[in-house]
């Protein structure tokens, strides 16, 4: 039987998340960018030094355990007054299914209900199937947006959002 429990994460779990996030990303992106940009990506976004910058910038960063065993995690932040960004969610692939990123979003929406969110924001590449886990949890597209993020390489994603309320099940 699944136990999921979430713990906020410091600076000392920074190893664990660009562990969860080398098992996680070649499996996720394989499909959709180069193997080059994916380990460029990884370097710039899950070093130990950006992971470490991220939160000193504010990112607040969850872990996922299932029965205690670390399975995925999460970041976000407040990048305006009510609007939060899910700035990242992910679950090991062997573990998607069963609710562990639902379970996770429920856990960052009443997280921000408390600090006054009125939205919340995320950027999904255009192709990814993840699209349509957001849709299913009431995001929509907003727009689109290409993002250089050097060494000739850009993020393509679309923008997507939803509206809070205080509704349980939100």
């Amino acid at each position: 039987m699944s136990s999921l429990t979430i713990q906020k994460a410091s600076i000392t779990d920074s190893d664990l998340i660009r562990s969860l996030s080398l098992q996680v990303w070649p499996q996720t992106y394989s499909d959709l960018i180069t193997p080059e940009q994916i380990s460029y990506m990884l370097e710039i976004m899950y070093s130990k030094e950006s992971l470490q910058k991220q939160m000193a910038e504010g990112h607040r960063f969850i872990i996922l355990y299932d029965n205690d065993v670390p399975t995925g995690f999460a970041s976000y932040s407040e990048i305006e007054e009510h609007i939060f960004k899910l700035h990242k969610l992910y679950i090991l692939p062997a573990h998607h299914g069963g609710g562990k990123g639902k379970f996770v979003l429920n856990h960052i929406q009443n997280d921000i209900l408390t600090k006054g969110a009125k939205t919340l924001q995320l950027n999904v590449n255009r192709n990814n199937i993840a699209k349509t886990f957001y849709e299913k949890l009431g995001f929509k597209v907003t727009r689109t947006e290409d993002i250089d993020i050097g060494n000739g390489y850009f993020m393509n994603d679309y923008i997507m959002e939803k509206k809070l309320t205080n509704e349980p099940g939100n």
